[in-house]
């Protein structure tokens, strides 16, 4: 694609900015939490169906599919994800969310957008729109996908396993973007890969439990699991070379109800992040 067609895709963005902002603050002060995005999807798949789109939805359960088919040309698929995290606002903006909902344990928590997923929606709508509004200067299938559940794992497996590359064109490469602390307009980009691989597990330490001034007839699951968090550090600087890399973090470490009782159990809960399939499988 040349700089004339770029410029002709993007000559109604300024016109088309006031509607994208009130989206974001609607999608920023509505937050869903993963694969539970129906309101969200819904926002969405309008917007696509207005631009002239061939939409589908529920694809992985709340995913959305838009098709515009123009002319011969490769299937090119854009993507972003819409879920939120159960992290409090605490932004005062006229537009933060005050939402509560229920997690997948029917526990209530509070809900926010703390990852950018609803920028990275109103990015994907106004993309959508614009290539629209421009099918004079390019030719092909452009595929937009809403993805449900990217925070948990869950989304794009289940749309996936919803024969998302049976049901629709394959793309010959697919395309997203994520937000991040910077400046206004920078875009960043490198050589390789940017996002990482990630695989998240939960460690159960069995002990036993007994009263605090009695450690000799316990079994203690906190010291086990203090450590297990520990050691786990040394997984990255002892066995993955120099040249390769990996995170490993320990979100949640739950253990115990009371100070002066030694429970029976602790549970870890990480997060291990790699870029090399190798590395990944050590």
């Amino acid at each position: 694609m040349n700089l004339t067609a770029v410029t002709a895709i993007l000559k109604n963005l300024d016109q088309l900015m006031p509607e994208l902002e009130s989206l974001y603050k609607d999608v920023h002060a509505h937050p869903e939490l993963s694969m539970q995005e129906t309101r969200t999807a819904g926002l969405a798949a309008d917007w696509l169906r207005k631009a002239g789109y061939e939409v589908t939805t529920g694809v992985g359960k709340t995913g959305v599919v838009g098709l515009l088919q123009n002319g011969d040309g490769p299937t090119i698929m854009l993507r972003a994800d819409m879920d939120a995290l159960p992290i409090e606002e605490a932004t005062k903006l006229p537009y933060a969310s005050t939402v509560t909902q229920m997690d997948n344990q029917g526990k209530p928590v509070p809900v926010g957008h703390m990852c950018g997923h609803d920028m990275h929606v109103t990015w994907l709508v106004g993309a959508a729109v614009l290539f629209a509004q421009a099918r004079d200067v390019w030719k092909g299938t452009l595929m937009i996908v809403f993805q449900p559940g990217e925070e948990t794992a869950e989304g794009a497996r289940a749309m996936i396993e919803d024969r998302l590359l049976q049901r629709f064109p394959k793309p010959v490469v697919v395309l997203g973007q994520h937000v991040m602390l910077g400046a206004a307009g920078d875009i960043a980009g490198s050589a390789g890969p940017i996002t990482s691989a990630a695989d998240s597990l939960q460690i159960r330490l069995f002990g036993r439990g007994a009263h605090g001034s009695m450690p000799q007839a316990a079994i203690d699951p906190v010291v086990m699991a203090a450590s297990t968090v520990l050691r786990l550090q040394t997984i990255v600087a002892r066995e993955v070379a120099a040249t390769e890399a990996a995170v490993i973090t320990v979100g949640v470490l739950q253990a115990g109800t009371k100070e002066n009782v030694i429970p029976d159990e602790a549970i870890i809960k990480l997060n291990v992040r790699t870029f090399d399939e190798g590395v990944r499988t050590r």
